[in-house]
């Protein structure tokens, strides 16, 4: 009963602060349709910024008033308004026509606010990024996120090249990977997640760094990816991108769509071949054999003005293949006998359905149902396995007034099962079921303030209850100064097939222990940003943010020994928690057309279950990441240059590695509105680990791998024709 009236409490408390005022509305000049976070400032102090429905309480002095509008992805406007006014007052805007500008809507946060006045903290990699990473890296995302700050890609596998997403140096399996909103990527089925999803296919991804749980249930103790499909338009889009790299990789995509008055359709397939590669000449590859074919086409109804239907499907056909030179080449003997083959296959249907009430309430419905099968063959063992992932959700935002109200429930469920294995292999079948409740109220507390409260509550069929409280709040200093700051809980769900810093031997995992418990965490974030604009396109942001989490009851795996030969994973909890502190800076500006990223971010993350040495392993307590870009619309030529650094990083057996810089350039030559070309260039100083120290250690008979901390393949270059109809 206390727990319910403090949720009441919880969820109405910002309310209590409101007061009645003269009112202004802001829509858009073409639609008619009203426009959310709009900042009103008057000589550079903000007055107020529009609610959910459009709409500003103002109370200004008797008298006439210069009055900015201000909203990122539309032009600034001045009004002079005398107040009082005795007609209501409607100011219309119009959408800016820089493409970097117009993603500035997340649905991450789920509550339709706009990126610049969220009280949660979400970076938004938009549609002119997806275009360029398409003719970069076509056949996988992996490398644009790891160019963000607080962001590390950590490949986990030298055979296979598995990778994952680690957020402000957290391990891999405490960051939820979401598409569309769904979970399709947890546990077994998150293998080769996010190096299976093209760019070209996406509108653009939302990154939350830190606690968001609340929000999307257990998993996002570090932070989110959500990636966001694109959808029709009303003029045909069809794009087509062929790519050819030096390490013998090829890529061929194609995305078309078109939206009709009642109807409309999107389709993308890929295909990617990649020949095996030993680029430091050891006998083992460094980059695997590879062949994917992706394919990925929806449907969209539109009965009416205020209802979309969306129908999906998602395939993925992925064979790879790496180990001994010799064997891939079909030549094996005694000695040349290690080789691993990954055979992956996911099938995935989606609906999408929301409805639109007077008022602008909308009920939202979605659903998915995945299958992903994987088999894995080594010169050893075998093992085949699958896993059904299942997901519905039914949510409803209701703006007011002032603000806004989200309230939904969800069911999550994943099964694995062990088809098959040629060993006696202990890892068993499992299933897990979760019931989410959850709410999320936004209000604009005053001209400058926006507070969010949410709540959750999911029951675990093995592992109970949990209840996820989250607070954040904005505000805006005046119109070039902001800040905001949050706190909230999280939690895991054990899960022995979880994404690890290294893959671990699945034929060796020991089933969980009956004792074990869910993971737990909190998190919190304060932050300032500043924001200026000025002359033709000219702008500057720079945001400074500071974290930190801490992870109790964290699960961890030790080495079960029966005998020398045998020796099995087993997982358990560890006593004391993983924390995790640090701050992450980022720096964007446009000057006279040149574009400039620059990010730092600082990571101390220590295992405080130790009693000595409580580092992060693979974690580099410092990097740097930097971009320069620049277009000559008058001659079609572009080229950008990109450099990061990774701090020096501790392995498991505590030695050191060194610092490393990663640099990389390209140069695009667009012949006309329908076709371009681009060269690339990855580890332009082809810096290496294989350089520093040996990969593996042992035979090559039965090789033991060496933790990877820097890239393996060396030096990259990639040439791509880009042709949009």
């Amino acid at each position: 009963m206390i727990r319910t009236y403090l949720i009441i409490f919880l969820l109405q408390l910002p309310t209590f602060l409101l007061a009645q005022r003269s009112q202004l509305t802001v829509q858009d000049k073409v639609t008619k349709g009203t426009l959310q976070g709009v900042s009103i400032s008057e000589n550079n102090i903000v007055r107020g910024i529009t609610d959910s429905l459009g709409q500003v309480q103002l109370n200004l002095p008797r008298g006439m008033h210069l009055l900015k509008c201000s909203l990122i992805g539309y032009e600034s406007k001045l009004d002079s308004i005398n107040f009082p006014c005795t007609t209501p007052i409607i100011i219309e805007l119009t959408m800016s026509t820089r493409l970097m500008e117009e993603i500035t809507v997340v649905s991450s946060t789920r509550n339709n606010q706009r990126i610049e006045n969220s009280p949660l903290k979400v970076e938004v990699i938009g549609r002119e990024e997806m275009d360029e990473e398409n003719s970069i890296k076509p056949a996988s995302i992996a490398s644009i996120l790891g160019d963000l700050s607080g962001v590390q890609i950590q490949q986990s596998s030298v055979v296979s090249g598995n990778a994952n997403v680690r957020i402000q140096g957290l391990e891999g399996r405490y960051t939820q990977i979401l598409r569309d909103g769904l979970p399709l990527y947890e546990g077994f089925s998150g293998g080769f997640g996010i190096l299976s999803i093209p760019p070209i296919d996406l509108k653009q991804i939302e990154l939350i760094k830190g606690a968001a749980s609340t929000l999307y249930g257990g998993g996002a103790i570090a932070g989110l990816v959500n990636i966001i499909s694109r959808k029709p338009t009303e003029k045909q889009q069809a794009t087509f991108t062929i790519n050819k790299s030096s390490l013998k990789e090829s890529n061929i995509n194609t995305f078309i769509s078109k939206k009709y008055k009642h109807v409309g359709y999107t389709f993308y397939a890929g295909y990617t071949t990649q020949k095996e590669v030993d680029v430091n000449k050891d006998g083992i590859s460094d980059v695997p054999q590879l062949s994917s074919f992706v394919v990925h086409p929806r449907l969209f109804f539109y009965p009416n003005k205020k209802t979309n239907i969306t129908f999906g499907y998602s395939g993925t056909i992925e064979k790879r293949k790496g180990g001994d030179m010799r064997v891939l080449a079909g030549k094996p003997d005694q000695v040349h006998q290690y080789v691993e083959r990954n055979d992956n296959t996911r099938h995935t249907g989606e609906l999408f359905i929301d409805h639109t009430f007077h008022g602008k309430t909308k009920l939202e419905f979605k659903s998915s149902l995945s299958s992903f099968d994987r088999t894995i063959l080594s010169n050893t063992f075998e093992l085949k396995g699958n896993q059904v992932n299942r997901f519905s959700e039914l949510s409803l935002f209701a703006p007011y007034e002032k603000g806004s109200l989200v309230v939904g429930i969800n069911s999550v469920g994943d099964e694995f099962k062990k088809l098959s294995s040629s060993t006696t292999i202990p890892l068993n079948s499992f299933s897990n079921q979760t019931i989410g409740f959850f709410a999320q109220n936004t209000l604009n507390i005053s001209e400058k303030s926006i507070l969010e409260i949410g709540i959750r509550e999911d029951i675990h069929n093995h592992y109970g209850k949990f209840f996820l409280p989250r607070i954040s709040i904005f505000h805006r200093l005046n119109e070039h100064w902001a800040s905001r700051a949050g706190i909230g809980y999280g939690y895991k769900a054990p899960n022995i097939l979880s994404a690890q810093i290294q893959d671990l031997p699945l034929e060796k995992i020991l089933p969980l222990p009956n004792n074990i418990k869910a993971e737990r965490s909190l998190g919190f974030n304060v932050e300032v940003n500043y924001k200026k604009e000025w002359g033709d396109g000219n702008s500057f942001f720079i945001n400074h943010a500071f974290f930190v989490t801490q992870v109790s009851n964290p699960i961890i795996h030790s080495i079960y020994s029966t005998d020398v030969v045998d020796q099995y994973i087993l997982f358990s909890n560890a006593a004391k928690p993983i924390l995790t502190r640090g701050f992450d800076t980022y720096i964007q500006t446009t000057l006279n057309q040149w574009e400039i990223y620059l990010g730092y971010t600082f990571t101390i993350a220590e295992r405080k279950y130790l009693p000595t040495n409580q580092f992060m392993p693979l974690t580099p307590k410092n990097r740097m990441a930097f971009t320069l870009l620049r277009a000559f619309e008058e001659t079609g030529w572009r080229f950008g240059i990109e450099a990061s650094y990774n701090g020096r990083q501790i392995r498991f057996d505590e030695s050191k590695t060194p610092g490393y810089l990663f640099t990389a350039a390209m140069i695009e030559k667009k012949l006309n509105e329908k076709v371009k070309f681009v060269l690339n260039g990855e580890n332009l100083f082809d810096y290496r680990q294989s350089r520093i120290e040996p990969i593996f250690t042992g035979s090559i008979t039965n090789p033991s791998f060496k933790e990877l901390w820097a890239p393996i393949d060396g030096r990259v270059i990639n040439l791509a024709m880009f042709i949009k109809l």
